[in-house]
């Protein structure tokens, strides 16, 4: 296995856990519904749909879809069912970013020093 294959290869692994995540952000209202979430505190499906022009029932699925990637966790009390906002996949998330990011750092780096030392050829 060429160096390349293993850079990528490496780069691939905690990118596939955060997949799923990105995946599910990636729609503005379950966005809007994990940052409606973030605030701390349990909220029902009638609270989260409270003022809004979206049904109960998408709200759920679009819930269901943030559980499955692990944003949030929906609890039974009675009737109801609540949800909570979990941070720890959203931190999973920010973690590969940061790494992304530092990868491009470090290549944009590589670069500016091979373009400052190569030789003018003018």
């Amino acid at each position: 296995m060429s160096p390349k294959t293993r850079d990528a290869d490496k780069r691939k692994a905690p990118l596939a856990d955060t997949a799923p995540i990105f995946a599910a952000l990636g729609d503005e209202t379950r966005l809007g519904l994990v940052a409606h979430l973030a605030t701390g505190d349990t909220f029902s499906i009638a609270q989260l749909t409270e003022n809004t022009f979206v049904t109960r029932q998408a709200v759920t699925r679009h819930l269901e879809v943030l559980a499955q990637a692990g944003l949030v966790r929906g609890t039974r009390r009675g009737r109801e069912h609540l949800w909570q906002f979990e941070p720890a996949r959203l931190a999973l998330a920010q973690r590969s970013l940061e790494q992304i990011s530092s990868w491009w750092d470090e290549k944009l780096a590589a670069l500016k020093e091979k373009v400052e030392t190569e030789p003018d050829t003018k």
